[in-house]
């Protein structure tokens, strides 16, 4: 199901009220099941965060966010691809005004990036930092994928990354999600 189109909020899914919480797993993208075909097990390796990417974007320019800001949507696969292309967004009604449905966003769309969850489901100390930068650490929740071993130390990972403080790691290994799920600590 496609379901962050305008129909997402009007006669699909929809937060139940304001503050929810989401947790939307990509499911690769079948409609390039052909094209994934083959070694390298590309429905998953590209198809989950091409999938994550194409979510988050019907999200912001749909104005899904606009409509529940107290919502929160996390996301695995780190966002996808939209944390290291969301510039690329904010200049894509710009340069292709007839794309514009009448969707009137109320912020540019990188700025969304920060009212959204992300796992840490990268695999480098680099492209931690990169994601960190893009959405805030504050953001981030430890992904693992589990039980597929993607990230076979995921805690490591994140306590081995340089320039992180210690509230930023124990945000990242607990904090944030406690705050998302509306644990008290």
């Amino acid at each position: 199901m496609s379901f962050p189109t305008r129909n997402f909020t009007r006669s699909g899914p929809r937060p139940r009220s304001s503050g929810c919480s989401s947790f939307i797993h990509p499911q690769s993208t079948p409609d390039l099941a052909r094209r994934f075909k083959g070694n390298g097990w590309l429905a998953n390796t590209i198809g989950n965060p091409l999938d994550t990417t194409i979510a988050l974007s019907h999200l912001i320019f749909e104005g899904t966010l606009d409509r529940f800001p107290d919502s929160k949507y996390a996301r695995p696969t780190a966002g996808g691809y939209l944390p290291s292309y969301a510039p690329r967004s904010d200049n894509s009604l710009r340069v292709a005004p007839d794309m514009d449905t009448g969707v009137k966003l109320k912020k540019k769309p990188t700025e969304y990036l920060r009212q959204m969850y992300y796992d840490t489901l990268v695999f480098t100390s680099e492209a931690l930092r990169h994601l960190a930068a893009e959405v805030g650490v504050r953001q981030l929740v430890l992904g693992t994928d589990h039980p597929i071993p993607w990230q076979a130390k995921s805690v490591d990972h994140i306590l081995k990354a340089p320039g992180f403080t210690a509230a930023e790691r124990r945000a990242m290994l607990g904090e944030t999600a406690a705050r998302l799920l509306g644990i008290k600590p």
